[in-house]
């Protein structure tokens, strides 16, 4: 089995490789190929990678290349994971819109945005290069914002599925909990991209016990420590929601907290300035542990259970993804991209029914994939109408001063990655 990995030259590389090396039962890979511009990273990274394969005895092939067509010809699966513009761009992404009043992340709000329209082009055409060598492989994709993007490639005709690793990360918190397997936790998991609630944690299935109340009873302190929102509001809503819905519940909050500390993207910047380092050292030869707080826990994980279970291998059958609504959520188009458990094999992602959802998230919901709408049409046809009108749509701004403004700021910002303008 051969798999390529375009943005091989991330420093989150090496936890995909542990993953890899780990779980070769699961998804036996014979040849992975990291496919990246910057050659010095490459190498780095690629050593690196080597070394995981060496030490835990798997005897895959790993290839390291700046070309794209070759890298991905053969691919079984080709794993996108890029940031167009780098951690420069995430800064500017996460400051400017400050000046506003409004949270500066780079997934949501208008650096997300600004992300969006900086990506989907690029994206878009790797999978087109990617078609014309090896139609027939699969596209999962990292590369945020994960519900546009996915969108965009299926919308293209694309054979893609979007991953986070949002909800494996709180599977695994649960579980801990709970003192469980993993494997033993299913989550009624719902929303779009970095907007989602738990709305059940059940033990054994689809169908089994609901233990939300239980951890929300015993372990609700803990859970809404680390989303950092108030223990009260949790028991209010009777859900777990995901850490990004501070943004949307402690906006202001969260604004006064960006405006008086570094940002997370010169933190990261830093992070892997000396994870590179490490990387170098010929006697590293497993993930390091700064790698951890870097992001994209479980994420290696989470990608080995999607490829098998794509590529007919071992992966579990019910996975949460991005994909096609198709009447999930019964107030979107069934073209909206929507994150929810789904039935996962080689034909794809089948999403698994979701009960009637409150209004106070449905409302959001349907609001959020609005915006979504005109900001994929802004990415693919660009404009500053069509940026004002999605920054305008997104509920984090909805001030037409507002979205003049961080519509002139965006633009300015971006303007090398924009063709249009």
């Amino acid at each position: 089995m051969k798999l390529a990995v375009v943005g091989g030259g991330s420093t989150y590389t090496p936890e995909l490789i542990d993953g890899f090396a780990r779980m070769r039962e699961t998804l036996p890979v014979s040849e992975l190929v990291l496919i990246d511009p910057d050659a010095g990273r490459l190498e780095l990274v690629g050593g690196l990678a080597r070394r995981i394969f060496a030490k835990q005895d798997h005897d895959g092939r790993i290839v390291t290349t700046s070309d794209l067509d070759g890298g991905v010809a053969d691919a079984d699966a080709v794993l996108l994971q890029l940031r167009v513009g780098g951690q420069a761009a995430r800064e500017q992404d996460e400051t400017w819109p400050l000046e506003c009043g409004c949270v500066g992340q780079e997934t949501t709000g208008a650096g997300g945005l600004a992300k969006a329209l900086r990506t989907v082009p690029v994206v878009l055409d790797i999978a087109e290069r990617v078609r014309c060598a090896n139609p027939g492989a699969w596209l999962i994709d990292f590369t945020n914002p994960v519900g546009i993007v996915t969108r965009a490639l299926l919308q293209a005709g694309h054979r893609a599925v979007g991953l986070c690793n949002v909800a494996i990360g709180l599977q695994r918190k649960f579980a801990r909990l709970l003192d469980v397997a993993p494997a033993d936790v299913h989550l009624d998991h719902v929303g779009l991209n970095h907007l989602t609630w738990e709305t059940g944690v059940r033990l054994g299935g689809p169908e089994g016990a609901d233990m939300l109340p239980k951890l929300l009873a015993e372990h609700g302190d803990a859970i809404a420590d680390d989303l950092r929102l108030p223990r009260p509001l949790l028991d209010r809503l009777g859900v777990v929601p995901s850490y990004y819905l501070r943004y949307f519940y402690a906006h202001d909050e969260v604004v006064r907290e960006l405006r008086t500390k570094p940002s997370r993207a010169a933190e990261v910047a830093d992070m892997e300035r000396r994870l590179l380092r490490m990387y170098g050292d010929p006697a590293l030869d497993e993930k390091p542990e700064l790698l951890a707080r870097r992001g994209g826990a479980f994420y290696s994980e989470a990608a080995v259970d999607l490829a098998a279970s794509l590529l007919g291998g071992a992966g579990s059958p019910v996975q949460v993804v991005n994909t096609w609504n198709k009447g999930t959520l019964p107030f979107l188009p069934d073209d909206a991209v929507v994150e929810v458990q789904a039935r996962v094999g080689t034909g794809g992602a089948v999403p698994l029914a979701v009960p009637e959802l409150d209004p106070l998230y449905a409302g959001l919901i349907a609001g959020v994939t609005a915006y979504e709408d005109l900001a994929l049409e802004a990415a693919l046809r660009g404009g500053r109408d069509r940026v004002f009108k999605a920054l305008l749509a997104h509920p984090l701004i909805g001030q037409y001063a507002y979205a003049e403004k961080l519509t002139d700021q965006l633009i300015a910002h971006n303007r090398e990655h924009l063709a249009w303008a």
